[in-house]
């Protein structure tokens, strides 16, 4: 987190920590949207906080997941309990890959509209409503908030640090969204393979963004970067003591796994140079 981003994160941490999900859920439209995320120990008591922004957004999804490991079941903070409800629940799985709060919502609600968001962010209100409306403008394609360029040069991969983001992307192919800004995922995106948990725990361990775009290539489906973004969310202060961002990006990980993935399902080079 950037130093100017810190009173900020402050702010909106007070405020939403004393604001209560009866005060933040009122009298507000429903829109036809699952949002899902996951969670790590860590997170676990900050996420809240997640969670309490978007019951806190313009217009209301019609449910809210959070995937925790089933470990964690009898550790369930007070502040995140009690927001249990009509809206929010706690489902927990038997593996710990951030690969869950897509696959295993679609394997619950194989008809839903999914939007995954980040566990250590709050998003700001409009970030809900923005991202439908650009559903309704694209009904058939993945959409980003934040996305990458997956870029080659003469038929080589290049490192992640050297993939541009998105609004320089050339070939649609090549766009990959990320999940901070939040992705929306319309009914019927992927391939069959996506439910394959050995096969994305093996080429994809921990880069559930790369899994989720293959899937969606072998099935067709255009990604697209979002247009009407709004405001990036805030950053939760402390919450990145865990992170994937050294190993997948520091230490190219990203780049490892897209090659695997593209090995696997002989997916050429040439759709994205």
């Amino acid at each position: 987190m950037k130093v100017k981003e810190i009173p900020v994160s402050l702010y909106n941490q007070l405020r939403l920590s004393y604001a209560t999900s009866s005060k933040l859920i009122r009298a507000k439209d429903t829109i036809p949207v699952i949002v899902s995320l996951a969670s790590i120990p860590s997170r676990l008591s900050i996420v809240h906080l997640t969670v309490k922004s978007i019951l806190n957004q313009e217009v209301l999804p019609n449910k809210i997941i959070l995937w925790l490991h089933e470990d964690l079941k009898s550790t369930i903070p007070k502040q995140l309990a009690k927001l249990e409800g009509e809206i929010f629940s706690i489902k927990y799985s038997d593996y710990k890959s951030s690969h869950r709060k897509l696959v295993d919502t679609l394997q619950i609600f194989d008809d839903a509209i999914v939007v995954t968001c980040d566990d250590d962010m709050m998003y700001r209100k409009d970030w809900l409503p923005k991202l439908y409306q650009q559903h309704l403008e694209n009904p058939r394609a993945i959409i980003g908030n934040q996305s990458r360029c997956i870029s080659y040069k003469d038929g080589q991969l290049l490192p992640y640090k050297s993939w541009p983001f998105g609004k320089d992307c050339k070939r649609p192919d090549a766009l990959l969204p990320i999940g901070a800004g939040g992705t929306l995922y319309p009914i019927g995106a992927f391939s069959e393979t996506m439910f394959d948990r050995e096969l994305f725990l093996k080429l994809t361990p921990k880069a559930d963004d790369l899994w989720f775009k293959a899937m969606g290539l072998l099935n067709g489906t255009k990604s697209i970067k979002a247009s009407n973004t709004g405001k990036e969310p805030i950053p939760i202060w402390g919450s990145q003591r865990v992170s994937l961002k050294k190993s997948n990006i520091t230490e190219d990980k990203n780049r490892t796994q897209w090659e695997a993935l593209t090995s696997h399902f002989d997916i050429k080079p040439e759709r994205f140079d």
